[in-house]
Parts: C-alpha cells; sequence; structure tokens
C-alpha cells in the first residue's frame, strides 16, 4: 500500500504505535523489561536481544577508553544480561506516575540532552534517516563524546553500512569517534570495510598489519606478515613490515636450532645457563642480546650471528656495542670486552674506541661486578677529569684517584683522599711518597 509522506508520519508517530506500556502490571514479563529498562546505569550500547526491537539507552558519563568511576562499567562491551532482576531494584518501587516522561516525543535535543544526565530513554522513535542524521547532528554539536558513541552505535545497529559510511564521510567529527569505537571494541572487520570506503588506503594496511597480534602460532603470524609486505605502507612503515617478517623467520630457525641443543646437553653455553625462555617474538634488540650471549663467535654466515643480525637489520654501532657490552660482561667474558673496544690502524697500532663513551662502559662493567684492575683501565679511559675522578671515588679505583690528583698538582684534594683509604694500606703508602716528593710543584 502507497502511503504520503504525511501518512507516514502519522503511522509512525501515531500512539497506537507506541514502544511499549507499563499499564500492564500483572505481566511479569513487562515488569522485567520495565526494570531493566528504568535503571539509571543501564549499559552503553544498543541491545539486539529484545524480543519486542525496543531499545533504551542511558550513559555514564565517561568518554570512550577513558578511566570511568568506581562502579561503572570498563568498556563499552560490558553486558548485563546476567545481571538478576533484583539489581535494578531500586527503580521497581517508584509509583507509575514517575514515568510520565518516558515518552516516546523527545527532539533530538531533549534525547541528546538526557543522554548526558545519564537518563534512560529511547531512540527508537527516530526511523527515519532524516530523523538519525539529526539526531547525531545534536549530539556532534553539544561535544559530548560518550553521546556521539552513544548514537553512533544506534546508527551502526539500524543502518546498512553503505549509506552509514556515505554519512560519516561528511561528517568528520562522528567519524572520528566511531572508528576510535570500531578500534576498541576490536571490530576488524566493520574498520577494514570503512577504510576501504574512505580509500585511506594506508590506514586500512595498518590496521590489516595489527591483526598478526592475534595470531599466536609463530608460523602462521610468520606467513601473515609475509601477506602484509606488498600492502600500501608508507615507505617507512614498509621497511619496518619487512624487518618484523625477516626477524620473525630468523627466530624461528634460531629457536628450533638452540632448543635441539639444549636438549641434547651437548653444548657448554647451554649447560651453564640454560634459557630462560624463547626468542620467539622478541624485539629486535633483545634477539641481538641473546645472539650476543649465546651465539657471539659465530661465523657471520650464520642466521644466529650477531654480527649477521647487525648488517641485515643495520643496527647501529653504538646500539650492538652496548648490548654486545652488556652481553659478554654478564658472563665475564673480559677478553671479549677487551676486544670490542680495541680497534688497529693501518699501521698496525692497537688502540681503545667507545661509541658509547668509556663511562657508560665503566657502569656497565661495574653493575655486572666486574674487577677492580678492569674497572681502573677503563676508568682511566674516561676523558673528562671531572667525570673520571667521579667514577674512580665511585667505585674505589684508588690507583686512579691517586694519579689523576698527583697529575692535576692538587695536593688539597690528595690530603682529603687520604683520609678515605685504610691506615697502613697500599694506597696510603703511596698517597703519602707523593705528598713527600720534592719534585712535584703544588698549585695548592
Amino acid at each position: 500500500m502507497n502511503r504520503t509522506k504525511g501518512d507516514e508520519e502519522e503511522y509512525w508517530n501515531s500512539s497506537k504505535f507506541k514502544a511499549f506500556t507499563f499499564d500492564d502490571e500483572d505481566d511479569e514479563l513487562s515488569q522485567l523489561k520495565e526494570s531493566k529498562r528504568a535503571v539509571n546505569s543501564l549499559r552503553d550500547f544498543v541491545d539486539d536481544e529484545d524480543d519486542d526491537d525496543l531499545e533504551r539507552v542511558s550513559w555514564s558519563g565517561e568518554p570512550v577508553g577513558s578511566k570511568t568511576r568506581p562502579g561503572s562499567f570498563q568498556s563499552l562491551s560490558d553486558a548485563l544480561s546476567d545481571i538478576p532482576a533484583k539489581s535494578y531494584a531500586p527503580e521497581l518501587g517508584r509509583p507509575k506516575g514517575e514515568y510520565r516522561d518516558y515518552s516516546n516525543d523527545w527532539s533530538p535535543s531533549d534525547t541528546v540532552w538526557r543522554l548526558r544526565k545519564g537518563k534512560v530513554c529511547s531512540l527508537e522513535r527516530f526511523r527515519s534517516l532524516q530523523d538519525k542524521l539529526r539526531l547525531l547532528e545534536e549530539a556532534v554539536s553539544v561535544h559530548d563524546g560518550n553521546v556521539i558513541t552513544a548514537v553512533l552505535i544506534f546508527l551502526k545497529r539500524t543502518l546498512s553500512k553503505e549509506i552509514l559510511f556515505r554519512e560519516l564521510e561528511v561528517r568528520q567529527v562522528a567519524l572520528r569517534h566511531l572508528i576510535h569505537f570500531l578500534k576498541e571494541i576490536g571490530d576488524q572487520k566493520l574498520l577494514l570495510d570503512l577504510f576501504r570506503f574512505l580509500d585511506r588506503t594506508e590506514e586500512l594496511a595498518l590496521s590489516h598489519y595489527r591483526e598478526h597480534l592475534n595470531i599466536q602460532d609463530p608460523e602462521k603470524r610468520k606467513e601473515f606478515l609475509k601477506t602484509c609486505i606488498g600492502l600500501p605502507f608508507s615507505a617507512e612503515d614498509s621497511a619496518h613490515i619487512q624487518d618484523h617478517y625477516t626477524l620473525l623467520e630468523r627466530q624461528i630457525i634460531i629457536e628450533a636450532n638452540d632448543r635441539h641443543l639444549e636438549s641434547a646437553g651437548q653444548t657448554e653455553i647451554f649447560r651453564k645457563h640454560p634459557r630462560k625462555a624463547s626468542i620467539l617474538n622478541m624485539p629486535l634488540v633483545t634477539t641481538l642480546f641473546y645472539s650476543c650471549f649465546y651465539h657471539y663467535t659465530e661465523a657471520e654466515g650464520t642466521f644466529s650471528s650477531p654480527v649477521n643480525l647487525k648488517k641485515t637489520f643495520k643496527i647501529p654501532d653504538k646500539q650492538y656495542v652496548l648490548t654486545a657490552l652488556a652481553a659478554r660482561a654478564k658472563l665475564r667474558a673480559w677478553h671479549d670486552v677487551d676486544a670490542l673496544f680495541t680497534t688497529k690502524n693501518w699501521l698496525g697500532y692497537t688502540k681503545k674506541r667507545a661509541p658509547i663513551g668509556f663511562h657508560r662502559v665503566v657502569e656497565i662493567l661495574h653493575k655486572n661486578s666486574a674487577p677492580v684492575q678492569i674497572l681502573q683501565e677503563y676508568v682511566n679511559l674516561v676523558e673528562d677529569v671531572d667525570t673520571k675522578l667521579n667514577l674512580a671515588t665511585k667505585f674505589k679505583c684508588h690507583d686512579v684517584v691517586i694519579d689523576t690528583c698527583r697529575d692535576l698538582k692538587d695536593r688539597q684534594q690528595l690530603l682529603a683522599y687520604r683520609s678515605k683509604v685504610d691506615k697502613g694500606s697500599a694506597e696510603e703508602e703511596k698517597i703519602d711518597a707523593i705528598l713527600n716528593s720534592s719534585q712535584i710543584r703544588w698549585k695548592n
């Protein structure tokens, strides 16, 4: 039957078609629905499960994804379907007359006002597309993210995605709220459809890439990452995706080999230092530390070689040296530490060089309980005199302090340090010999 627009308005707004009524006090099902709809803290998203397609929305007053007040719900996905009817008791005792304002005739502004106040209200009266868009625009105009999201949830349920996307494309504020909401609830399929519609290829690719976080099996994750390589990322992100795939591929090989070596019990490093965790899905720096700890001397051609990792992933010298130092110092492999900082020029002369600064080398060595002789060697290599004296004093490298004070011709500082060494010790005798020397011209 064909109706004019006026007939349609009369049809939908007629009292004959009200959403529900409180008149039937003897109907237990109606009373239960009444109690649910009357609660002030009703869940903040549209419930599809009511068998009469009615909807009641109440809002907590907290932004999506924000910290909520004690007693409020932690996310939009919290459901109250299992809460017994008696939980709604505070509303059941109200006289019937108090439900007068639960009308279906609210305007968009009235509805938005009630949503902001956390009051119970129906969105089902907004049936035409025009009414729904007016409601959305009213929600956007009050700058309340909770209300905007509540209306968007209603539109998401009652509009086809094509119409929803088309209307939101010209309403950027509401669009941003929907994208944030879909990310929060993990609706990856609808989010991908939205990005395709908007032709946001890079965001589409990144959203697809994030799905790897839900894949636990290493081999399946590796294959999924391989499918991401050709997606339209930026140049920087494309390099990251390629490195991620290569790293996981490398980790799978290393993990299988090391698990075999460890179970065989024939490799000394694994006997002395059993592995505490799998290397799978670890960050690049963690993988490099692992490699420097268990595979430091391996040839560059092997996947687990630290040098191979450095070249493959273009790890900067500072990061490589810092990680290798931490790993070898933890094993107390002082010869490897020394070799790490020894360089040779074209004439064959050797020199110590530290791209991270020798003050950091000293800190790491001390943290790993390096002998005083080792510490003193590297403290002496610190160029800044004040830093050198502070480190030497802090780590009790007496010879460094004494020699530095002598070189500075600082008699007062040497006298002050004399009180810090043990009486009768070799250090005290050395200080006295320097203080009594007639060949030094003290500056104080």
